[in-house]
């Protein structure tokens, strides 16, 4: 199953693991959803329900919403198969999905709050690595130098799907991107190969606080 994958795919690369599948918490129709948000018009939400005040022994609920005809025609054109121009889109939005939930999940396992900004970056991150160790399997004698492009140069935020966040969308695309440089840079030094001093570097980086996040990146 697709999902669960692309969860092991991103679990791999961080050596990180959860309890859940995230097809526990999958929902495809959006009647299911709360009500406030399900007029929405994404293909792909997490919905994070917190504990109410001072109920410490509480635990948080999410859901991740996926669009049914996105993971249909996923099934028909599979990434993890052949990724290409035609499936990128989509196969971006589900790892998306994926990534929002296996760092909530992991981060909440460790009683570790997590803020939208740190949630979105990651992501981002998330849709470069785990894009380059893919395409890397499908084409090891290619490096794919069009990911940055195509990830954080020819992307545009849709305002009436930001929700009045646009601001925060760009700051996270902005930390991602300058870390993501930085590490492709470290991949070409590595001539392709998936090195340990990469993948120590990415753990180390999905184990920091938002708060090191952002001042690791800027100090690169």
């Amino acid at each position: 199953m697709l999902l669960t994958r692309l969860q092991g795919l991103i679990s791999g690369i961080y050596d990180v693991s959860v309890a859940h599948d995230v097809y526990d918490f999958l929902v495809t129709d959006r009647g299911h959803l709360p009500a406030a948000v399900r007029e929405g018009e994404t293909d792909e939400e997490l919905i994070v329900a917190q504990p109410a005040a001072g109920d410490h022994d509480g635990e948080v609920g999410m859901s991740l919403y996926l669009d049914p005809a996105l993971l249909e025609r996923l099934a028909l054109a599979d990434p993890m198969v052949r990724l290409h121009d035609g499936n990128v889109a989509d196969y971006w939005t589900a790892l998306e999905g994926v990534s929002h939930f296996l760092y909530l999940a992991w981060n909440a396992g460790h009683d570790r709050p997590v803020s939208l900004l740190e949630l979105e970056m990651q992501a981002e991150v998330d849709k470069y690595v785990a894009s380059y160790w893919l395409m890397r399997e499908q084409w090891p004698d290619r490096f794919p130098a069009e990911l940055l492009s195509l990830l954080f140069e020819r992307t545009r935020i849709d305002s009436r799907l930001a929700r009045g966040r646009e601001s925060m969308y760009r700051a996270a695309s902005h930390y991602a991107e300058k870390f993501c440089r930085r590490l492709e840079q470290s991949l070409r030094d590595a001539r392709g190969e998936s090195s340990g001093a990469v993948l120590a570097e990415l753990r180390r980086f999905y184990r920091l606080t938002n708060a090191r996040k952002k001042a690791h990146i800027e100090g690169l």
